[in-house]
């Protein structure tokens, strides 16, 4: 745990006042005109983090203090795991952690509370009996939403009263404000809908379900399927379920991965291919590598050096409409852990001296098996660089990256049969590049200037040591 607690991330404020007196990052203005929960005060509900864009919820690592503890503003009170990485979540007040309510393991939405810090020990005692009382509201299998009394701010309180369970606060229901609008709109009496949302809350889902509305989401799904009917095959009796198989579930990372390889199809792409001989770079590996030099940090030099000369390869197009020339050269490195993939970014690789450039690699692989990157040191990619070439693997092509205008993948260096000019054969260490572009943006003479240049580096490789 200490090792988490060194890696401090960026300012963000996790707390909100549920007072109806201004605070700083408390409820929008609206709010405080409502009358308030049970809780009073001087209570504040710890929010879930949004750790990166791409971040929809989290799973609580562990919690570095306990209930009753005394907290410091700016303190680690809890880590989290993000899509990317473990971060600690600081808490931008002092006070007391009254109650615990998502724990170890359990994961909640971003926005979601997942904890409670009363200024005082005089609201202590109240603050636990809140998150106590709405916990026993719910049955135990649903213990993760068990926190109702503690709706995120994009919650609102329904004023009308219901002796109804799982999504009651104290005498009132909780319910999203488009449910609510959903519900006037299909004529859906809320205090007869069980709400499935987090905390309890009744969601437009939970409205479309008590009016008998087929979600679009699903109908977008059944438009889908058919107009593919050979997914609906794969999907259906050819694939039959195989005794004994285990289903395991998606780590919050493999969700990430799996989300942007789907999305990726989206962007037309072609490959490009490239042998290069690599006789001069394996003797300077020979030579740096003894200074702690990684080959890696070899290829990311060369590739950020040709970037400079091809700013084409450099760009992104995220609209389809138009392209970004990007200023900074920022190589992303695929990297496998444990779990999943990350790509940290070596940035302004092209400005970087070789020797810093590998001791800042060889920092980044560490964070990053250790999960402790902070999101500007794995989403700032401008261009991927994928080797396999440690693995034996000749040749490979790479999936796009959303938001980047190619990737390179990088195959072994092996022995070839060439022949020279003079006719006669010889065994030259050889290995294939392979590049994945964007189409829209980068057109296969551009691709194919930018290997030349990078071959011409990797064949003399003087310049990537000075």
């Amino acid at each position: 745990m200490s090792s988490l607690l060194q890696c401090k991330p960026p300012p963000f404020s996790f707390s909100s006042s549920l007072s109806p007196s201004p605070l700083p990052l408390s409820l929008p203005p609206s709010r405080p005109t409502r009358k308030s929960h049970s809780i009073q005060s001087k209570i504040r509900e710890i929010f879930m983090p949004a750790l990166s864009s791409t971040m929809t919820e989290g799973k609580i690592v562990s919690w570095v203090k306990s209930e009753g503890d005394v907290l410091s503003k700016g303190e680690a009170v809890v880590v989290v795991e993000s899509d990317k990485a473990d971060m600690d979540v600081e808490t931008f007040y002092d006070g007391i952690l009254a109650a615990i309510v998502v724990n170890d393991g359990e994961t909640a939405p971003v926005g979601a509370p997942i904890g409670i810090l009363a200024e005082t020990e005089d609201e202590i005692d109240q603050a636990k009996a809140k998150a106590n009382a709405t916990a026993g509201d719910v049955p135990p299998q649903t213990k993760d939403d068990a926190s109702a009394g503690m709706a995120a701010p994009s919650s609102a309180a329904d004023p009308t009263a219901t002796p109804k369970g799982g999504n009651e606060v104290g005498n009132k229901i909780v319910v999203t404000p488009f449910a609510k609008k959903l519900a006037k709109q299909n004529k859906v009496d809320v205090n007869k809908v069980v709400g499935t949302g987090e905390f309890g809350r009744i969601t437009p889902e939970d409205v479309e379900k008590a009016a008998g509305i087929v979600p679009k989401a699903a109908q977008a799904v059944a438009a889908t399927a058919a107009s593919s009917p050979s997914k609906v095959a794969s999907a259906g009796g050819s694939h039959p379920e195989i005794p004994g198989a285990t289903v395991v579930p998606f780590t919050t990372m493999q969700s990430a991965v799996s989300k942007n390889m789907v999305e990726s199809l989206s962007v037309p792409t072609f490959r490009v291919g490239y042998p290069i001989n690599t006789e001069a770079l394996d003797a300077l590996y020979e030579k740096v590598k003894k200074k702690g030099v990684t080959m890696t940090a070899l290829l990311a030099k060369a590739a950020a050096m040709a970037l400079s000369q091809h700013p084409i390869v450099n760009s992104t197009c995220k609209d389809g409409k138009s392209f970004t020339y990007n200023s900074n050269i920022n190589i992303a490195v695929a990297v496998a852990i444990n779990g999943g993939l990350i790509t940290p970014v070596l940035q302004d690789a092209d400005k970087l001296d070789l020797y810093l450039l590998s001791q800042k690699w060889k920092e980044l692989v560490e964070k990053a098996r250790g999960k402790m990157l902070q999101p500007q040191e794995y989403n700032s990619g401008t261009f991927t660089l994928s080797n396999l070439g440690m693995f034996g693997v000749d040749r490979f092509d790479a999936i796009l990256p959303p938001g980047q205008g190619a990737i390179m993948a990088v195959g072994a260096s092996k022995p070839t049969v060439v022949a020279g000019a003079d006719g006669f054969f010889s065994v030259k260490n050889k290995m294939q590049v392979n590049v994945t572009a964007d189409h829209r943006i980068i057109y296969g003479a551009d691709l194919a200037a930018f290997l030349q240049t990078f071959s011409k580096i990797i064949e003399n490789p003087d310049n990537l040591t000075m």
